[in-house]
């Protein structure tokens, strides 16, 4: 995924300072509309485009990796697509709360870290040597809330808005009725269901997702990341 990330990002800077030629993948031009109009919205859609990309074309090494190395892999794919529907898809992501969504998004602010921190409960080793079930036990409680309270339940909405946007149509073969599955069996989908937690079931009940007809609506994308459900970014 780093070397996708710099080789999109290496070209662009290329092409922008005169390179002739057109540009060798979409995910290197999503780079350059970057360059071109450095918006919020533009940086996640280049950054999120070169990550799905790499995800997806080299899904047979995630195949062949352990258990823990194949559940964060998950983790931090869907913890991407979420930052990125924050500032590009608020009413997805974060419902009646949307107008928030721009701030907490912005990959200028500290805010972004703070929603991809994994560090708190991975070791600094690989491959991982410990169940899945022993990281779970071990993740904080901003962590949990997020990924089960917030994502969660908004899984197959948020994978298609992101395959739409990122013109990744692979994408969906990620998901399933709302069960992460890339390089994780659907048969295995204990792991993602909710923990018996007082301020995850307060998260899903004060902001459920929204219904399907109205955040699920997706429009035109061209230029960078134009909003689709309805809101300005």
């Amino acid at each position: 995924m780093n070397e996708r990330v710099l080789r999109d990002g290496c070209e662009a800077v290329a092409l922008s300072g005169g390179l002739p030629g057109p540009a060798s993948s979409r995910t290197a031009d999503f780079w350059t509309a970057f360059a071109g109009r450095p918006t919020a919205q533009a940086w996640y859609r280049a950054h999120n485009g070169s990550v799905v990309a790499a995800y997806l074309e080299h899904r047979d090494l995630a195949e062949a990796e352990n258990e823990a190395e194949r559940f964060f892999l998950n983790v931090v794919l869907c913890r991407v697509l979420y930052t990125h529907a924050l500032v590009a898809a608020p009413r997805i992501s974060l419902g009646w709360l949307r107008p928030l969504g721009p701030f907490l998004g912005d990959p200028r602010l500290g805010m972004v870290g703070v929603f991809l921190q994994l560090s708190r409960i991975l070791p600094d080793e690989y491959p991982l040597t410990a169940g899945v079930r022993f990281y779970l036990g071990a993740e904080r409680g901003f962590g949990r809330l997020l990924d089960y309270g917030m994502i969660v339940p908004r899984l197959q909405q948020l994978y298609a808005w992101s395959a739409h946007e990122l013109e990744a149509p692979g994408l969906l073969d990620c998901v399933r009725d709302g069960v992460l599955t890339y390089a994780w069996p659907f048969e295995e989908r204990g792991v993602w269901q909710p923990p018996k937690s007082i301020p995850v079931r307060m998260a899903r009940r004060v902001v459920p997702p929204e219904r399907r007809g109205r955040a699920h609506g997706i429009g035109s994308t061209s230029g960078g990341g134009a909003e689709t459900d309805g809101d300005s970014g």
